[in-house]
């Protein structure tokens, strides 16, 4: 499949694009990383145009569009969706394509396997105002990830975040708090992960194939602590996606969108 696949939810960006190769080899993957929060919204189009063009392909010739939709950064995550949304409703013609919004714990806890061989993972990322977003979850060689939690994400304290022997502690709120994140677990507990855009693709097959893309509407956000009202740069985000895919007319349904928890 081509897939084109962002998250904006840090302060790095990140995008990435897949393609086939002829003779059904592996895929072929294009990445690139830059500065995100308050610049991602200025960013994340050109270098998504960027990017599809080295990899040959257009935004017709996507078959879906992945993205991080949270917990993260309130801006980020709107700048992602208002993008994901625009882009998906303007796709191969105006007719659209499928977007699949993914969670960025598990986006960390499938990096922190692919980097470090981590498969019991306490995913943990940064919610600013003093506390931290976390799940766990654990990798089963025949059904990949599982959330220990359910589909429950925990907002608290660094200092509570809870590390049950034998898991690392990946993510970016290490860095944020220090020592004072899960004093308990042992510093070699530790190790740093981003929801990349590249973890987003590893984890797209199998999440297409339990049918969870949703149509363009459905690109929300998951904030986990409540958010306001769009910013005029989210607005525009989405009104610029649109046109970029080629249908500016659905640029107001896209910005227009009303965000849910």
């Amino acid at each position: 499949m081509h897939l084109l696949a962002f998250d904006t939810s840090t302060d790095t960006l990140s995008i990435a694009v897949q393609r086939p190769v002829a003779g059904g080899g592996p895929v072929r993957l294009w990445q690139r990383s830059a500065p995100g929060g308050a610049h991602a919204s200025a960013g994340l189009l050109p270098a998504i145009r960027e990017l599809l063009s080295e990899a040959g392909l257009s935004f017709d010739t996507l078959d879906a569009i992945v993205f991080g939709r949270g917990p993260g950064s309130f801006t980020g995550l709107r700048t992602a969706c208002a993008v994901a949304q625009g882009l998906a409703f303007g796709a191969r013609g105006g007719t659209g394509v499928p977007v699949l919004p993914v969670d960025t714990l598990l986006a960390v806890a499938e990096e922190a396997r692919a980097v470090h061989g981590c498969t019991q993972v306490v995913a943990v990322l940064d919610a600013r105002m003093d506390e931290v977003y976390a799940a766990r979850y654990a990798w089963h060689a025949e059904g990949g990830w599982q959330g220990a939690d359910g589909d429950a994400f925990g907002l608290c304290a660094p200092e509570a975040v809870q590390v049950p022997e034998g898991h690392a502690v990946a993510g970016n709120a290490r860095a944020a708090y220090g020592e004072r994140l899960a004093p308990a677990a042992p510093p070699t507990a530790h190790v740093a992960a981003l929801p990349t855009a590249a973890a987003l693709l590893r984890l797209a097959p199998a999440l297409l194939s339990a049918g969870q893309a949703v149509p363009a509407s459905g690109a929300l956000p998951r904030y986990v602590r409540d958010k306001v009202a769009q910013t005029t740069a989210e607005r525009a985000a989405a009104r610029e996606a649109a046109s970029a895919a080629g249908t500016p007319s659905n640029a107001t349904r896209a910005a227009g969108a009303s965000p849910r928890p």
